[in-house]
């Protein structure tokens, strides 16, 4: 019995290096879709390209990333989660050496386009592994622990990234990153147990994201569709790409100076899925919370805009803006708010039998994706039209609607 106890452990620490060697793909796949954020002003002088332009542009990561979802779980199905990450793993190394090789509007897209395809797996890779290796009350907890490892990214992106960029260009981020990739395929190959894998889905790609869609837009789940098409979306396009230039072109903080106040933000982001998670153990109550949460998080980014130069909080309070100490507190509270994201997982699982649970889960992932790359480029029409401040409106009206449509389907 002995024995097999030991045995039982050290299964368990296998799992649990694995799972954290996946995890930190995860982790790369988020720096590299939130550089942009940081190192949007040099990057678009140096392509000769207005800022709004280059925003807009960026978001083919996010198109492409979602597209990616059904054939990169297919690949999964018949290979294994093994070989499927070390491959896109490769893939991500080349994608961030295109990148800073980028002489251009163009250029810079066709490295978007190859990161986006090839970081699309990144978090599918450990879910997928936790989702059949354990049950799912420990499913429900890792699912945030793995989200909240993943966003450790978003702070090596903020204060370190500001400082890379402020010492060597915003070209070194991509270097950096690829040698990271690098890095976390040798934990992969060495971590990752080779394991058989499922039995392939005879279908072709186009039935296997038809039957995706149908689940998606079936009445149990269309209003965490809904949801999931704003939540995730509002975290990262404020993170990856409009937190930076708010707070510089704003409210007048230099580049390092941004970069604290988006690695408050970021801290948030990594410590409120894990915390959302042990709070759902405890307390339950998913619908109620996931809606109360994104809506708050929606005043609180109105209550930001408002604070803008020539906005009616900074008018009320007879300054020039709200200063950005201010803006720091309101970053973390959106950033608490917004990580209850994982429940929507939960959720998921919840209301779909077990044959359709996996289809269900990419519809999720797929509508966070797709919702990003959506938002990304409406904003970035936004602030060309209206300005920095239109953008958060536009993202809290947004929440709004997610969770309006969430209370009423679900």
């Amino acid at each position: 019995m002995d024995g097999k106890a030991d045995d039982a452990d050290i299964g368990i620490r296998a799992l649990i290096f694995a799972l954290l060697a996946l995890a930190c793909g995860h982790m790369l796949s988020t720096l590299l879709r939130t550089i942009p954020g940081i190192s949007l002003d040099v990057m678009a002088a140096d392509f000769h390209t207005p800022p709004q332009t280059l925003a807009s542009l960026t978001s083919i990561y996010h198109f492409a990333f979602a597209a990616s979802q059904i054939p990169v779980g297919a690949a999964m199905d018949r290979f294994g989660v093994r070989p499927v990450s070390l491959s896109l793993l490769c893939g991500t190394i080349i994608g961030a050496l295109a990148s800073g090789l980028a002489t251009g509007p163009e250029s810079f897209l066709f490295g978007q386009f190859l990161l986006g395809v090839a970081t699309s797996g990144m978090l599918m890779c450990p879910m997928t592994l936790a989702a059949k290796q354990m049950s799912a009350a420990r499913f429900g907890l890792w699912s945030g622990i793995i989200l909240s490892i993943g966003n450790i990214g978003m702070l090596l992106s903020a204060s370190p990234l500001a400082l890379v960029v402020e010492l060597w260009g915003w070209r070194a981020g991509f270097w950096i990153s690829a040698g990271f990739g690098a890095v976390v395929a040798i934990a992969v190959f060495l971590l990752v147990p080779k394991q058989p894998a499922a039995q392939a889905d005879p279908a072709s790609p186009l039935s296997q994201m038809a039957e995706v869609l149908r689940i998606g837009l079936s009445r149990p789940l269309r209003g965490l569709i809904a949801l999931a098409l704003v939540s995730l979306a509002a975290s990262l396009v404020l993170r990856g790409l409009w937190g930076g230039p708010w707070l510089m072109e704003i409210k007048g903080l230099n580049r390092i100076e941004a970069g604290n106040v988006l690695g408050l933000f970021t801290l948030a982001l990594i410590a409120g899925p894990a915390l959302m998670g042990l709070l759902d153990r405890r307390f339950g109550h998913r619908r109620e919370v996931l809606a109360g949460t994104h809506g708050f998080a929606a005043v609180v980014l109105a209550v930001m805009a408002a604070g803008a130069p020539h906005y009616p909080l900074a008018e009320l309070l007879g300054v020039a803006f709200v200063p950005s100490q201010a803006d720091a507190v309101l970053f973390v509270l959106t950033g608490i708010a917004v990580s209850t994201q994982p429940l929507l997982y939960g959720m998921t699982r919840q209301l779909v039998d077990a044959q359709n649970a996996g289809k269900a889960l990419s519809a999720i992932n797929l509508a966070f994706f797709l919702g990003t790359a959506l938002m990304q480029s409406a904003t970035g029409a936004v602030a060309t039209l209206f300005g920095l401040p239109a953008v958060l409106l536009f993202v809290a009206a947004s929440l709004i609607i997610g969770a309006i449509v969430f209370l009423m389907c679900t």
